[in-house]
């Protein structure tokens, strides 16, 4: 799938670094034919990209906002049997002013405290 052409349907002027950084957070996703799209008719869908795309990478909170702008890209994009997740994330974004958290690098997950090693015994002397 041409991702870049997907996105320009709907912004012509679209910035091909960030189309090239939402490809790159959604990395191996986009090889699932289910997974590269956005099904404006399932609400656990829609949910995942409130949590996942509009709150954790764009930093959104309030979810009558993210809500709102949601429904309004799926309103965008309803031409469209299949929406292109590439398209809809860069169109959320665009509508939500976050264009710079597209770009922004993903932050590294935290790390959990390794466990403390067990003291290593001596080899034993040999007589």
């Amino acid at each position: 799938m041409d991702h870049a052409a997907a996105v320009k349907k709907y912004a012509p002027n679209a910035d091909e670094a960030a189309i090239a950084a939402i490809i790159k957070h959604l990395g191996i996703a986009l090889r699932n034919r289910d997974s590269s799209f956005v099904a404006c008719s399932d609400p656990s869908e829609l949910k995942t990209v409130r949590e996942n795309w509009a709150k954790k990478k764009l930093g959104l909170s309030n979810d009558a906002e993210i809500d709102a702008a949601i429904k309004s890209v799926c309103e965008t994009m309803k031409g469209d049997r299949d929406k292109s997740r590439v398209a809809f994330y860069y169109l959320l974004a665009h509508k939500c002013g976050k264009m710079a958290e597209v770009m922004a690098p993903r932050k590294p997950a935290a790390k959990k405290p390794a466990a403390p090693k067990a003291a290593a015994k001596a080899p034993a002397k040999k007589k």
